[in-house]
Order: C-alpha cells, then structure tokens, then sequence
C-alpha cells in the first residue's frame, strides 16, 4: 500500500426533499450568488422553481447563469468569471450534473486571478484562491459534487483538460435522488459507465497490495451493475436510484484511490472523443475501457483475473487465468451492450480513417498516459485501433 492523505471536506446532505434546504445551505455563506446551471431540464422537471423559491425566502439575492452543455467550455468559464467580478459575488450555486459542477469549479478559482484560467489546466499557474460552491446535483455519473477536479474544454486548442485541487471542493452537495426519475435510459447507462470508468481508473493501479481498497472497489462496482439494472426496469425506484447516486459520489471523492498508484489513461482517449465528435462522456468511456483492457490485460493478468472474478463472477476454474481474465472483459464490455451503450467507434459514427495520431499527439503533449501501463504514441492509435 502507497502512502496517501485523504481528507474530503464536502458536507453531504442526501434524501428526500433536501433540494428544498438550498436556500438554508446557501444562506450559511452569502446573500448574493451566482445560480448556474444548463438549460431547460431543471425548468421543465420543477426543479427551478424550487432552487428559486428556497433562496428567495432566504432573501438571497442571485444572479443567473445557463447555457452550459455537455463537455462544458472555457468560453462560458469565462463569461461567469466576469459576472462575478463585476458584481462582487462571492458563492456559486451549481444545479446540474458534473458539466454545471465542472464550469462552477472553473468560474470559482478564474474569478480570484487576475489571468487567464486557462493556464491552472495547463499548469502554468496554481490558484491561492477559490470562491465557495454549492451544489444541487441532478445528475449522477461524474462524482464532480465531491470531487477535487474540474474538467473544461477549449474550443480554440480543441484540448480537453483536468485540473485537480481542494480549492474547488464544494461547501455542501444536496442529493436528492427522486430527482434522477426522469433520467432517460441512455443518460443512465451513460452515468452507470462513467461511474464504473471512475473506480476502474483506480482499480487498475501498479500497486501490488492494497486489498480493502480492492474490495471497496468491487463492491461499488456490484452495487452500480446490480441497480442500474433495476432502475432500467423501474425509472422510480427510490432505493435503486439511491445507490447509483451515491455510488457516483463514492466513485470519485478519492476513497477508492487510498493507497494505490490511480491510472486515467482511459478517460484522457475518451476525452479527444468528446472533444473532436461532441461524444457523451460516458458513452466514449463504454467503447474505450474494454478496448485499453484488451490491449493492456497481458501486463498484469492476475489483476485482471481477479477482476473477472470478484466482479463478474466467471468461474475460476473456466480456464487459464488468462483465459479467466480474457472472459472477465468480454462480461464488462456485454454489460455495457445491455445497457444500449456504444462499445465501438463506428458506432459513434467515427471511422477508420479518424487522425488516431494527431489524438495521441495531443494528449502526450503532457508526458506518457497511465501509470498501470504507460502509453506512447503507437500505444495509443493501436487502442483506438481495436475499439473501431
């Protein structure tokens, strides 16, 4: 087991009806914020007018700030830091999934810096600063709400990047999972697999022993395949809605990463998907994982043996463990086709003669990707290569 600290300091308030405790959250740390969320869905589910009538009734002034999509942009980044300088706001609400979270946490440390905030995501700055953040999370899939990452897209480079720090940790995250019901089946599967991708990346690691974690791991893992399949049936079912919304929550507050060497290699490929072709984040992670396990499985068979077993069940005595592990993948990858996910790039409508180089050009201008098997450039295209 690796060394680490481990301290998450987001206040979680999970449950029924807790959407309604926005304005009493919001009231502990300013009168005058900036609301910002996506579009129309918090409209046409309710759920605005709620988040309106909570701050208004704690006299909390507001100003609002929508338009953010899927992959969100340095350019809407950059119109909510300016609000808040101009207007002297001081805490952002967040209402929406982890792209709202991601652009709030990007707005909170750009509004405290007198340069671009384009340069924390390139490392050219760190940040002494951040303005607070709250969070009512409507969407449960990127674990942003009580995280230490924001990922925003440029649309100028075409770069997708991750910054990582405690500073963009929200005050409080309310979770109130009755607002999922109206999550469509592809939006659920979407976040089902980039919570999955969340703990993979940390299952996957070059550290030899760190088994609590390992179980951890599986066990979250379980717990996403085995409720997302009843929420498919169900679309309102509380408790099955419950568990994937704190799994997602679990998957990437940074408990499973305790004591072990974390990967990432997956969702930096996933990211050109997104980036280039407008792809769900989620359904570029379901044709990318099983496509890096395949190449990547023979490095270290006995983990993923072990894989195949803790979570998917394959009979130890299938076969080889390589043959155990091989099967373990093919499991995954079917999982993810059941759910109506794509697990090809062709099926996302990207073809052969995709620049697989310039995407790995781009995404090594940093150094290697991964850690539980570095990726050069060749690496990369071959991964790509196999996901066609």
């Amino acid at each position: 087991m690796e060394n680490f600290r481990f301290k998450n300091t987001v206040e979680i308030i999970f449950g029924k009806d807790t959407d309604t405790l926005t304005g009493k959250e919001t009231r502990k740390y300013s009168d005058k914020i900036l609301l910002h969320y996506g579009g129309q869905t918090i409209k046409n589910i309710g759920l605005y007018d709620k988040i309106i009538k909570s701050l208004r009734e704690e006299d909390i002034n507001f100003i609002e700030l929508a338009g953010v999509k899927p992959n969100p942009v340095l350019s809407l980044v950059k119109e909510g830091i300016e609000i808040c300088r101009k207007n002297s706001i001081d805490f952002i609400l967040a209402v929406g999934g982890g792209s709202v979270i991601d652009s709030a946490k990007a707005i909170s440390i750009g509004a405290l810096y007198d340069g671009d905030v384009w340069d924390f995501f390139t490392g050219k700055a760190k940040p002494k600063g951040a303005l607070d953040i709250g969070v009512v999370l409507t969407v449960p899939a990127a674990g942003s709400e009580s995280s230490v990452v924001t990922v925003i897209s440029n649309e100028e480079t075409q770069l997708k990047k991750g910054f990582h720090n405690s500073l963009v940790l929200p005050k409080f995250a309310i979770l109130n999972p009755e607002i999922t019901y109206t999550i469509d089946h592809f939006q659920t599967a979407c976040g089902a697999a980039d919570t999955i991708a969340h703990i993979l990346e940390r299952y996957f690691t070059p550290t030899p022993k760190a088994d609590l974690t390992d179980r951890l791991c599986e066990c979250a893992i379980r717990s996403v395949v085995d409720n997302v399949a009843i929420v498919m049936k169900n679309p309102e079912d509380y408790d099955a809605r419950s568990e994937l919304m704190w799994a997602s929550t679990i998957a990437h507050n940074g408990i499973l990463g305790t004591g072990r060497i974390e990967d990432w290699a997956s969702h930096k490929l996933a990211h050109e998907l997104s980036v280039l072709y407008g792809t769900t984040h989620g359904a570029a992670l379901s044709v990318i994982f099983p496509a890096w396990m395949k190449y990547v499985y023979r490095h270290h068979v006995k983990r993923f043996f072990q894989f195949a077993v803790r979570v998917w069940n394959v009979d130890p005595c299938f076969g080889t463990q390589e043959e155990v592990a091989v099967k373990g993948i093919e499991k995954f990858e079917d999982f993810l086709k059941n759910l109506g996910l794509p697990v090809r790039l062709k099926e996302l409508g990207i073809a052969e003669d995709a620049d697989f180089a310039a995407m790995a050009e781009k995404e090594l201008q940093w150094g290697l990707l991964g850690n539980f098997v570095k990726l050069n450039q060749d690496d990369i295209i071959n991964i790509y290569k196999i996901a066609l």
